[in-house]
């Protein structure tokens, strides 16, 4: 062998250039390593889906007649290190170049590159080849601005690439319906149930707990639902586009007591694991979409796509043109301590109960779950957002750096201030009650602002705007609600700071 290539676990794409032919002379390698499983406590789920679609990679390779050295978790040669096992496999087998794929997370670039200075044969980086934009791609387009808003990237990106497009305007009229996109289910639209693969990581999981690797939340190890291959990833995507992309628009913001996944398409961890392209998701969702006009509203795929093309492409760029300065953005000053109710679930508020309980559950909550449920009240509370940061990444099966960094520092705790969010995206609780049911299960009262069955939800955020008042007052979009704030009674707002200190200083008992 003269040639080692790493593929790391986020790099599952077997449409890769590198795959189209085999060379006897090319080894390739994958490491599951403490180095990735321990920087922060992550989901079971997460863990074991990871080491479940990395082995199944790993086998098509091999099929495929690839060279290919594999370390499992607790295989004999696994320093758990990645410089360590690289060094390791160059020295075993005389390797005279080192090639890899460009990471999509700033610690493992930074190593990397780090590695290949000290190194003392050749090496050469490529790109992934799954993205629609390069990584400097969006600093580029935003190259001078004072605001990088999203939608005008978005717009960029669908003439660009012609998506939606009718010459050179948006097909329907419209760039943006999102206004259609904000309904309440209310149990009168039927939801299939969802597809399911019960895939059997009994074998991972023992692995995990053997080599005492410490996770949170909940398992099923004979029914891992995810998909954990391509042909899983492409079954996923058609049901999707078959049974619930007629209603994904619609519904897309709403929140049930009984609907875990509603009509989400619950494909976010195939493709951050690079299993499946967005450009393959997009294809398809416009191929379904134009074979069925007569049934399915443009809202509903303008909706899907925008969180794609949009908003996933942003979010990468966002991350490349702010790291490694992001990581440390804290403009509001929070520094308070998580509570302990988001690794339990023990709380009396509705909302918090069931979107962390399903996130223990099923490593899964949708964009509104996170934004204006569990981001919402870590903002309200004024939680610092290195803990926020690091529960974000471990809970949730999908989440790798690049997507959630600029998503839960940016966008749901504004530490940014203002980078990625025109406004901190906080509610009170009728927000909640707006988009879900979890308010009339509650003990709280979502009509009360700081009497004993108040929702906290409301005496936290009239708080936060009066706490955070030097910061945001300025604010354009935040002027109605300080004028709100300003007008109200001297007694209102003393009881309202009285007991949102109070909530702060025992969290857990509420």
């Amino acid at each position: 062998m003269k040639k080692l290539r790493l593929l790391l676990g986020d790099q599952l794409n077997s449409k890769h250039s590198w795959f189209q032919n085999t060379d006897d002379q090319t080894m390739y390698c994958m490491f599951e390593m403490r180095q990735e499983t321990d920087y922060t406590k992550h989901h079971i789920q997460k863990v074991a889906g990871f080491f479940a679609a990395m082995r199944n990679f790993a086998q098509e390779l091999e099929k495929a007649e690839h060279h290919i050295v594999y370390f499992n978790i607790n295989h004999k040669n696994n320093k758990q290190s990645l410089v360590e096992n690289l060094n390791f496999l160059i020295k075993e087998n005389n390797i005279e170049k080192f090639e890899y794929l460009a990471p999509d997370e700033y610690r493992l670039d930074q190593q990397l590159k780090e590695f290949c200075k000290k190194t003392q044969i050749e090496s050469e980086v490529y790109t992934t080849e799954h993205f629609y934009t390069e990584r400097k791609e969006l600093a580029n387009f935003f190259k001078g601005k004072k605001q990088f808003l999203m939608e005008n990237f978005y717009r960029n990106m669908r003439k660009k690439h012609q998506i939606l497009m009718v010459d050179n305007q948006p097909e329907g009229g419209k760039w943006n319906y999102d206004a259609s996109n904000r309904k309440k289910w209310k149990g009168d639209t039927l939801i299939p149930p969802e597809i399911s693969f019960d895939n059997d990581v009994s074998e991972i999981v023992s692995e995990i707990k053997q080599t005492d690797i410490q996770t949170i939340g909940n398992i099923h190890p004979k029914y891992f639902e995810y998909p954990i291959s391509r042909k899983q990833s492409l079954k996923q995507l058609a049901y999707f586009c078959e049974h619930l992309l007629i209603h994904f628009g619609d519904y897309q913001d709403a929140m049930h007591t009984d609907k875990i996944y509603l009509f989400h398409s619950r494909i976010s961890f195939a493709m951050n694991t690079k299993m499946i392209s967005p450009k393959e998701i997009i294809n398809k969702v416009l191929e379904t979409y134009r074979q069925r006009t007569d049934e399915i509203d443009i809202s509903q795929v303008e909706g899907f796509i925008r969180q794609i093309l949009g908003w996933r492409e942003y979010m990468r760029g966002m991350y490349w043109m702010l790291m490694p300065d992001y990581k440390k953005e804290n403009f509001l000053e929070n520094k308070n301590k998580l509570p302990k109710f988001f690794w339990t679930g023990n709380t009396q508020m509705n909302c918090l109960k069931n979107a962390i309980n399903n996130s223990l559950d099923n490593g899964y909550a949708h964009h509104i779950q996170r934004l204006m449920v569990t981001g919402n009240f870590a903002l309200l509370t004024q939680i610092n957002p290195d803990e926020i940061d690091a529960w974000y990444l471990g809970i949730y099966v999908d989440a790798v750096e690049w997507v959630q960094l600029p998503n839960t520092r940016g966008m749901s705790q504004f530490a940014d201030g203002g980078k990625i969010a025109t406004k901190p995206y906080v509610s009170s609780g009728s927000y909640i009650g707006k988009m879900s049911n979890y308010c009339d299960s509650c003990s709280y009262k979502k009509t009360k602002k700081f009497e004993d069955d108040a929702c906290p939800f409301n005496t936290l955020y009239w708080n936060f705007l009066d706490e955070k008042q030097g910061q945001l007052s300025s604010n354009f979009r935040m002027k109605m609600m300080y004028s709100l704030l300003n007008k109200m009674p001297t007694e209102e707002r003393v009881k309202i700071k009285e007991k949102a200190n109070h909530i702060i200083a025992n969290l857990d008992a509420y």
